[in-house]
């Protein structure tokens, strides 16, 4: 289970946002939707992403943060010795909403439609 548990200790400061976005950077991509994201490749890179906060709204029990995340991803080809196909990244881009769960700081993330 996803669980931001520094990002639920600083909900209501200054930090909030800061140390979100930090939190999303250090996550396992495994943990984000990131290859179901990808429109210009076919596999996610282990690069690190970037995260951008684009919107955080709040309900009694939970946070709800819309955010974009930068990576990268490869076009996979068949790893034959005469394969043409080239091994370069391909900048990516989703849109992902995280639900913060207020009492346990337990998530769920799942990608959003641009």
């Amino acid at each position: 289970m996803l669980r931001l548990q520094k990002s639920l200790n600083t909900w209501g400061t200054p930090d909030f946002e800061k140390v979100l976005k930090l939190e999303i950077e250090r996550l396992d991509t495994r943990q984000l939707p990131l290859q179901q994201g990808l429109t210009a490749s076919s596999h996610v890179t282990d690069r690190p992403i970037q995260a951008m906060i684009l919107g955080v709204t709040e309900t009694a029990a939970r946070i709800s943060v819309k955010a974009g995340v930068f990576y990268t991803g490869v076009i996979a080809g068949c790893n034959c010795a005469d394969d043409p196909s080239p091994v370069d990244e391909q900048n990516e881009y989703c849109v992902i909403q995280l639900d913060i769960d207020k009492a346990t700081a337990e998530s769920t993330v799942h990608l959003l439609a641009d």
